[in-house]
């Protein structure tokens, strides 16, 4: 591997990265792509500036074209668990590419890891799709085929992929500031109303308002859908109490659907639901499951998903499901996963005191600051106050936010390029990236505080 530049930090001044080439590729990619990127908040408008153009990742670094290593705290948004180009991962899928890239009919791989994902997450059937959003809206027809009812329900801030029925106060670069319990407005033009309307929204961590919903609705839900722990609208941890009211659902015979794509193996083998003891229907992966290569997963107790084509009348295809490439990334992480036992206690204990030093190094600069961290999983809410809810969480400071990001970034720590997002920790992350990453954070604090 080539050398790769160094950012240098004395005190509070770092000298400024050239961003040459990243800066001419984005003008490039604005004439071709839809805002120059193929994903929005790639784009950086919600925190100022141009986006970093990749070159390659390694570890707990992505190096951009211009050459600077960064202390990466996305993951590509948090499949790279064991951190990028992991010597497993990366044999897995040479030695698949040897074969062939896509055969569009069943290869042994496919059985394989099904027969892993089933047994880790205790599910008796698995299907598998391309992304995390056909996972969820396959999950949703298959609930509507199996209930015969037309409504379902989703929380406020929780993002479940950009399927029309789902784009609804859906959190991340689609935050809304709607108060209104019922049916929910589109987050996105081109979703029809009428579409919308089957789609009821509810405050996450409000078991009361969930309970008044399915007594006055419940008869007519096919299926409430949430995210164990959201991380698109920022971290939020579901409460107790929240917990018991989803379990509660069952009772109106609605499915109960997690939304585990971005937690599925992040939080521990069986995911949120395994370590916040929830008990799903149904269960939506991706991310982790494809080892950094496009898949996503849905899956559930045989009944249920003998209803899905060819077996059943719920129809549901892919070209590319069950890819070859992607079924062997997912393999080898998920394998890498179960054979290092200490992997998810050395996750937890990184990303907690990443959370200490980020409370402590506010403090000292007085930049309010909130702090929420579950494993490998935070967000730092620039705001006073407890965020436990969407409605919290949209008060955050988001110019304070974009300014110490800036500042993070200026200073070789690549963080979630939102105030509405989780970051992810990698196994690929020890000491000397802690240090530099609270080194870093110092300096920028100084720069939130007068934003």
């Amino acid at each position: 591997m080539e050398p790769v530049k160094r950012f240098k930090v004395i005190g509070t001044v770092t000298s400024l990265p050239q961003t040459s080439i990243s800066d001419t590729l984005f003008e490039r990619a604005k004439k071709v792509i839809p805002g120059g990127v193929n994903s929005p908040v790639r784009a950086f408008r919600a925190v100022g500036g141009s986006p970093r153009f990749i070159e390659r990742a390694e570890g707990a670094y992505l190096i951009d074209k211009d050459g600077h290593a960064l202390i990466d705290y996305i993951g590509s948004w948090g499949p790279m668990i064991l951190g990028h180009n992991h010597p497993a991962v990366r044999e897995a899928i040479s030695e698949a590419l040897a074969g062939g890239t896509s055969f569009g009919a069943p290869n042994e791989r496919e059985v394989e890891l099904a027969e892993l994902v089933t047994r880790l997450t205790k599910t008796e059937k698995v299907r598998f799709v391309s992304s995390g959003t056909e996972a969820t809206m396959s999950a949703l027809r298959l609930a509507r085929g199996v209930t015969g009812r037309d409504l379902i329900v989703k929380f406020r801030g929780n993002y479940h992929g950009h399927a029309d029925g789902l784009l609804v106060e859906a959190g991340s670069g689609l935050l809304t500031n709607a108060e209104h319990l019922g049916a929910g407005a589109p987050s996105s033009a081109g979703v029809p109303a009428a579409y919308a309307a089957l789609t009821l929204v509810v405050e996450y961590n409000d078991p009361e308002g969930l309970d008044a919903l399915m007594q006055l609705r419940g008869h007519e839900i096919a299926a409430v859908i949430f995210e164990p722990v959201v991380g698109n609208a920022g971290v939020l941890i579901p409460t107790p109490e929240f917990r018991a009211a989803l379990h509660r659902v069952k009772s109106h015979g609605a499915l109960l659907i997690a939304d585990e794509v971005m937690t599925g193996f992040r939080l521990s083998l069986r995911g949120a639901c395994g370590l916040l003891g929830l008990q799903s229907d149904l269960t939506c992966w991706g991310k982790i499951i494809g080892g950094g290569l496009p898949v996503g997963a849905y899956g559930g107790r045989a009944e249920l998903m003998d209803f899905v084509s060819p077996q059943g009348p719920v129809y549901q295809a892919g070209t590319l499901s069950g890819n070859p490439l992607a079924m062997a990334a997912g393999l080898a992480t998920l394998r890498e996963l179960e054979r290092d036992e200490g992997l998810y206690v050395r996750l937890e204990t990184y990303t907690s005191a990443l959370a200490d030093g980020l409370r402590a190094a506010a403090g000292e600069a007085g930049v309010p600051l909130q702090v929420n961290q579950i494993g490998s999983m935070l967000t730092a809410f620039f705001g006073d106050g407890e965020v436990s809810r969407f409605a919290h969480a949209a008060q955050a400071d988001t110019a304070a936010f974009a300014a110490w990001f800036r500042g993070l970034l200026e200073r070789g720590v690549y963080w979630a390029p939102s105030q509405f997002e989780s970051i992810f920790v990698s196994g690929a992350h020890g000491e000397r990236e802690l240090e530099s990453t609270l080194s870093a954070a110092r300096a920028a604090f100084a720069l939130s505080r007068t934003a």
